[in-house]
């Protein structure tokens, strides 16, 4: 089988080291006669997995003693009805920044349950500029703040984190966890759903802080309440089994390959060589997300119509490369460069968008 590039935002490419390994494991486990998705989620088999994931994304993230790892399902959007379900109540209010589709529908979700103040908003701009985080006043009073570190339909990225000071710090990373170093201590909870660079979908990570948990209502029902979980090990329930274990393969692959500062460098790598494409075109391609907050996950641009973006789609899927197709609420090309993604994709993708600029521009 010849492997595509694949530039898909989600469910996205898996390194091709764990998605052998998976099949190696998939029928029989290390040996043991059965699957893993077959074995008890109470047993050693399963336990040694859940447990090892857990480990090392701690090790990885630098995390300190007092965060929970936690493993949920239903995705990242379940998050978005999980946080002000145990955060936000009736005499309180949240503190939002809205930088695209993905902060837009968290907002959305909130404000069912409490009061949300707009810290920003970034519509009247189509989302394609960030604020300082200077510029941000927040409500000292205010429950939680949640933003998202980058934004997968608009392509823009936070490179900057704001000062909450004793005001909690959430942030969805679904999209670029993994990515690169961050300051942990600034975040009270950080979540991620898993299949972008982190496993298959059907999973959602929870990074939380000890404090945090005992904020959560008992009038909360089981599984929406946060410490129930931190307090059985992600266990009260089956969790997403399959999802898991390959996260837990994914993490080995980021630790082989050097961790969070290797994976950092080589991403940067990766943007760089597609937006030099757009940048060099002489406008053939246009992105207009403003450079000092173009995603280095997701890069967005357009061509001059939309006929030489069906030929530059049609063409690239020709060459191997698929995923191209920016999302239906904004047309145009998207290049999703998760982790897994080799960096001689995107050497080939910059060469095809050079030479398909120097034909038809």
């Amino acid at each position: 089988m010849s492997r595509k590039f694949n530039f898909n935002p989600g469910p996205s490419t898996l390194p091709l080291s764990v998605l052998e390994k998976v099949r190696d494991e998939f029928v029989d486990y290390k040996g043991k006669g059965f699957s893993l998705i077959e074995a008890s989620h109470r047993g050693k088999d399963y336990e040694d997995v859940h447990n090892t994931a857990i480990t090392l994304m701690k090790s990885m993230l630098k995390l300190p003693d007092n965060y929970k790892v936690l493993f949920l399902g239903g995705g990242a959007t379940f998050q978005f009805s999980m946080i002000p379900h145990n955060f936000l109540s009736k005499d309180k209010s949240c503190d939002f920044l809205v930088t695209g589709e993905w902060s837009k529908k968290a907002q959305a979700d909130a404000k069912k349950l409490g009061k949300v103040n707009l810290v920003y908003d970034g519509a009247a701009d189509k989302y394609t500029k960030l604020p300082s985080v200077s510029s941000l006043k927040f409500d000292s009073n205010a429950a939680y703040v949640h933003m998202t570190s980058n934004e997968t339909i608009h392509g823009n990225q936070w490179n900057e984190w704001p000062d909450t000071g004793k005001v909690p710090l959430i942030v969805d990373m679904s999209s670029d966890i993994m990515s690169r170093r961050i300051p942990v201590e600034k975040m009270a909870m950080i979540y991620a759903g898993a299949q972008k660079n982190l496993g298959p979908a059907g999973a959602a990570v929870v990074i939380i802080r000890d404090d945090m948990l005992t904020k959560c209502p008992d009038s909360v029902t089981a599984y929406l309440n946060y410490k129930l979980h931190a307090d059985n090990n992600s266990l009260y329930n089956t969790p997403p089994v399959f999802s898991i274990y390959v996260i837990k393969l994914v993490m080995e692959w980021l630790n082989e390959k050097g961790g969070l500062t290797a994976m950092e460098k080589e991403v940067d790598q990766k943007a760089a060589n597609i937006y030099a494409a757009i940048d060099s075109s002489g406008g053939f391609y246009t992105c207009p997300v403003a450079k000092n907050c173009r995603s280095k996950m997701n890069v967005v641009y357009k061509l001059p119509n939309e006929e030489l973006e069906k030929q530059f789609l049609d063409q690239a899927t020709a060459q191997g490369m698929i995923g191209l197709k920016g999302h239906r609420a904004l047309g145009g090309c998207r290049a999703s460069l998760y982790n897994a993604l080799p960096l001689e994709a995107t050497v080939a993708l910059a060469n095809f968008m050079n030479d398909f600029a120097k034909k038809h521009g």
